[in-house]
């Protein structure tokens, strides 16, 4: 793409950076850089939500990769997407839902590979079905739509809110009840009971838009904008999918889940850059307009405008100053209130069972609410921790919630105890497990032989 020329084509071969390289020669494209798109299939692109807590948003999905991803966290590129609240357009409060996209590093120098042979500067590395909103008008907010995008014998699912990728798919086949069979899965885990309308492009797929007639859904062209609908059609050969494809990657221009490396995106100017230049163009206008202004008359009402202003800066400073400490003994209060309203944590308590239980009883299992604490476990002995937990100040009425089984050389138990004094003494609770694996009851973190390790929750 270059202003108004737009040219599409397909490269294949044994070598295609050779063929790429020839094509450009042949068609004498002055190209300096390259935007790169990987297919959806080599991409995990998932929702998931993080704990409602402070921290950089990064750095909480580093943790939690590990456990969303085929391959070694350590080898991939990933970037994700803030997903707003559907009511007022924001990121709800009660926790934070992102979706990701991660990629094999050897993927991405494979690509990168590319763009150094054919002596190109990558601009950005996305999935290239994700470029194709870029391509349509702006969408309210609350909009939920399925867009279906046929490149060959594949089809590419985007899941959008708004216009924000909530969820990408890809269905290695073109047949209709499989890729209908998918949307319908897909509701599911981004959480939708349906859609406002279904969007069809790339290649002709008449079988899908009948059958998701059929089920009452409203399927129609996506709502491309002028200049969107101008660049398609100067595709008319084939495969027109995967040609669609390269226009909206070339197109567009706030590229959603950016998988190029850091060290490789070119700069971009933010907006507070942009007001700065604003302000200092603006400033040099001034300037030059008091230099040029004829008359002494001029002369003297801007000094004392200036005047003015030097007399008023004291006050300003002084002002900023108030707002500045205002907001941060706000801030203060917030933190003090969120540390009060969440007083209950579970280390005194896990602290306290360490030192209580014996070293043969071990916990697979530990909840606790508003009411009390649940312990799941085995112990050689089930009975004698019933008068252990009694000893403890925080707990009591403690009793077996299930009869006690005999294992192979342990004993099953299931014990609840409330808490001491009146339950309205705990502001907060924990809702779930406080881990999903063994907890042992010891100072020394170790697993029984006969025990069997819990399993790991899924996503």
């Amino acid at each position: 793409m270059q202003r108004g020329r737009v040219e599409v084509f397909v490269v294949s071969g044994e070598n295609p950076v050779e063929a790429l390289r020839a094509e450009i020669g042949q068609r004498r494209l002055p190209v300096r850089t390259i935007a790169l798109a990987l297919p959806r299939a080599s991409v995990t692109v998932k929702p998931i939500e993080l704990p409602a807590m402070g921290g950089e948003v990064r750095e909480m999905i580093s943790f939690e990769l590990e456990r969303h991803l085929p391959f070694p966290s350590d080898d991939a590129t990933f970037d994700y997407l803030l997903l707003p609240d559907e009511r007022n357009g924001t990121t709800p409060p009660g926790g934070r839902q992102v979706v990701i996209a991660a990629a094999d590093r050897r993927v991405v120098d494979g690509a990168l590979r590319i763009a150094e042979e054919v002596k190109l500067r990558p601009v950005s590395l996305t999935v290239a079905s994700h470029n194709l909103p870029a391509l349509i008008v702006r969408r309210p907010h609350q909009e939920k739509v399925v867009w279906i995008h046929r490149a060959g014998d594949t089809s590419d699912l985007l899941f959008l809110v708004g216009g924000t990728i909530a969820l990408s798919r890809n269905v290695a086949s073109a047949e209709a009840a499989t890729v209908v069979a998918e949307i319908q899965r897909s509701f599911t885990l981004v959480r939708w009971r349906g859609c406002d309308s279904v969007w069809v492009s790339g290649d002709s797929q008449p079988e899908v838009t009948a059958a998701l007639t059929e089920r009452g859904m409203t399927v129609t062209e996506p709502p491309y904008t002028p200049r969107a609908r101008a660049m398609l059609e100067t595709v008319t050969d084939s495969p027109r999918g995967v040609l669609e494809l390269a226009v909206a990657v070339a197109a567009g221009r706030l590229r959603p889940l950016e998988l190029l490396p850091v060290a490789l995106r070119p700069r971009q100017i933010t907006r507070g850059q942009l007001v700065t230049a604003g302000f200092a163009a603006a400033t040099i206008l001034l300037a030059l307009g008091a230099l040029l202004a004829p008359g002494w008359r001029e002369t003297r009402r801007l000094a004392d405008l200036n005047a003015r202003i030097g007399r008023l800066d004291p006050e300003v400073r002084a002002t900023e100053r108030v707002l500045q400490d205002l907001e941060r003994n706000r801030r203060l209060l917030a933190t003090i209130q969120s540390l009060e309203t969440n007083s209950v944590r579970p280390l005194p308590l896990l602290r306290e069972l360490t030192e209580l239980l014996p070293n043969d009883a071990w916990l697979t299992l530990l909840s606790a609410d508003t009411k009390g604490v649940e312990l799941t476990g085995q112990a050689s002995a089930a009975a004698a921790l019933i008068p252990l937990l009694e000893n403890s100040p925080r707990l009591e009425r403690v009793e077996f919630s299930s009869p006690v089984t005999r294992g192979r050389d342990k004993e099953q138990f299931r014990i609840r105890a409330s808490w001491e004094g009146s339950p309205g003494a705990v502001a907060a609770a924990v809702s779930a497990p406080v881990t999903p694996s063994p907890i042992p009851a010891g100072v020394q973190p170790r697993r029984p032989p006969s025990a069997p390790p819990a399993a790991s929750p899924t996503r």
